[in-house]
């Protein structure tokens, strides 16, 4: 589950960004969202934060504390797709010695998301 703040732009943004389909979605009347995303295959949750209950999102932090990695056919694709929806680019998709095309982006709400697959062998 990614805590954020702005859970509803967050949902928007994932699926603008990376496809992303809802699954299931809760809104309070003050608008905090919990929502589960799907991107292909891999199912993930995104919240409100909730300091009450000590789920912080990386803008409270001041970092993340993880990083997603999405595996994908097509990872240049797919992190243009990222960037052009509001993502910052960390490092480019490129092939790496050890085996895997990926590159880095940074989401508007302070994930870090690794978009890559393993290189042909």
């Amino acid at each position: 589950m990614l805590s954020v703040r702005r859970g509803a732009q967050a949902v928007d943004f994932y699926k603008a960004a990376f496809g992303a389909k809802e699954l299931f979605r809760i809104e309070s009347p003050d608008g905090a969202v919990v929502a589960q995303l799907a991107i292909g295959r891999a199912d993930f949750w995104v919240a409100d934060e909730s300091p009450e209950h000590k789920n912080f999102s990386p803008e409270s932090l001041g970092g993340a504390t993880t990083r997603m990695v999405l595996t994908v056919g097509d990872p240049d694709a797919v992190f243009a797709g990222a960037v052009a929806a509001g993502a910052s680019e960390i490092s480019p998709v490129t092939d790496q010695p050890y085996g895997w095309r990926v590159g880095r982006v940074l989401d508007p709400f302070g994930h870090h998301w690794e978009i890559g697959r393993p290189l042909e062998t």
